[in-house]
């Protein structure tokens, strides 16, 4: 990580911007505004790179505890998460002798754990420059931002040192997945074949669960290529839903397939499709339900944070039972015991079946927000709308995480069992960190 100085913070704000230029980055609603921009920049960066799921996570986990823990001291009713989370140390407090803008605070250090975590700093750092000009440019004092650097500055340094010990680095250089020739495990499939995403995923540490098998799911059905077994009876299933699926079922699949990195081939060309991950779906519907609210600075930043902790143990609870089951796809299943030609709605995603991860965290995410923002909060979902793909309407978080999880059916990429189940281990996360988690005093 490149730490961002007085000395380079000067320099941006000698930076020849004209008036107008300044005038069309200032934006009047300071308070949280700042952190819903910084947070989309971040998620901007991740479909750039081009993350996966489970590693996406991780950087949102950071950079929103980040920005939780440097906003904090704005409101007296809110606690750290520092012994509520695991490992995390009590944080640097600010010096009541100074003061502070904690809006830039927050912003700074959830931008800068971003960039330490991605490939694309530029990107990050472009944005930051602009917003430390609207900062000049609206008026606030130049030693009030400088403390507000600084402070922002300490929290990342402390959340950047703690995300250090969670075991990632070690994951890097874990020894590569080996395929299981039997029958019932997951192979790669077509179109790029590409190897198992994160076959050590259980080993990253947990953010509040105890361990990556607190909430272990119940088993997958039991393989078996027999017509008249409870397996096949599940890929066929699949099967015939693939063949008869309606317009609006079509529509509900590629809404929901948040799949970073879609493979295309025309001809002889291979190509991959950039879109945004489960993760940063559900990001995203925080930020729209925070602005339909017209949530404050620490009613966002809590919201992201939460949110985010438990997408990230989601992940790994989930991604623990998938290489444990090691379920076989349907598109394997299919092509190998019922139709050689049948294929998918959706790309099915390089890892095993065995849970749905969009049922487990969108369930999860649903008892969250809900908590957050009540049971029946309507929003218009306009998160796919930059990929091309139209807005849904939903009356509730949890008729969108019931969606989010049958689209996966509809993809043809999940047998029943796998969304059924992920959907209670879902449930079942969330309702624990929303339980365990203070944030309010």
């Amino acid at each position: 990580m490149k730490r961002f100085s007085v000395l380079v913070f000067a320099a941006i704000l000698m930076i020849g911007f004209s008036r107008k230029e300044v005038e069309s980055l200032h934006h009047t609603n300071a308070d949280a505004d700042y952190l819903h921009r910084s947070v989309k920049q971040v998620t901007d960066v991740i479909v750039y790179d081009i993350y996966s799921p489970p590693v996406a996570s991780r950087i949102y986990a950071y950079i929103t505890i980040a920005g939780y823990e440097a906003a904090r001291h704005s409101d007296s009713r809110y606690q750290t998460f520092a012994g509520q989370v695991r490992h995390l140390k009590p944080l640097p407090a600010p010096d009541s002798r100074k003061k502070y803008n904690f809006s830039l605070a927050a912003a700074h250090a959830v931008l800068t754990v971003g960039k330490s975590l991605i490939i694309s700093e530029d990107k990050i750092r472009g944005f930051h420059e602009k917003m430390l000009l609207e900062f000049k440019s609206g008026g606030t004092p130049a030693e009030e931002l400088k403390n507000s650097l600084a402070y922002g500055q300490l929290v990342a340094d402390h959340i950047l040192a703690w995300a250090a010990q969670d075991n990632y680095k070690q994951t890097r250089s874990s020894p590569k997945y080996a395929i299981n020739e039997s029958m019932a495990s997951w192979k790669p499939t077509p179109p790029a074949y590409m190897k198992a995403v994160e076959p050590h995923w259980n080993r990253i540490r947990t953010f509040v669960l105890d361990s990556a098998q607190q909430f272990r799911p119940l088993p997958p059905t039991a393989f078996s290529n027999d017509k008249s077994s409870q397996f096949y009876k599940e890929a066929q299933e699949v099967y015939e839903t693939g063949l008869k699926l309606s317009d609006e079922q079509k529509e509900i699949a590629n809404f929901w397939d948040c799949n970073p990195f879609k493979m295309n081939i025309n001809g002889h060309v291979m190509f991959a499709t950039r879109k945004i991950s489960p993760v940063g779906h559900w990001v995203n519907i925080t930020r729209l339900a925070c602005k339909k609210k017209n949530a404050g600075l620490m009613e966002s930043a809590a919201a992201y944070a939460c949110l985010s902790i438990t997408l990230a143990d989601c992940f790994i609870s989930c991604w623990d039972e998938k290489y444990r089951s090691n379920t076989i796809r349907p598109e394997t299943y299919i092509n190998r015991y019922i139709s050689e030609d049948w294929v998918p709605l959706l790309q099915t995603p390089p890892f095993p079946e065995y849970t749905s991860g969009h049922s487990v965290v969108s369930t999860a995410s649903a008892v969250v927000l809900t908590k957050m923002f009540g049971d029946n909060f309507s929003f218009a979902d306009s998160t796919e709308l930059e990929f091309g793909i139209p807005v849904r309407q939903f009356k509730s978080f949890n008729q969108a995480a019931r969606e989010a999880a049958i689209s996966r059916m509809y993809g043809g990429i999940h047998y029943m069992p796998a969304i059924r189940n992920g959907m209670v281990e879902g449930r079942d996360i969330g309702e624990f960190i929303a339980g365990r988690l203070k944030m309010r005093k």
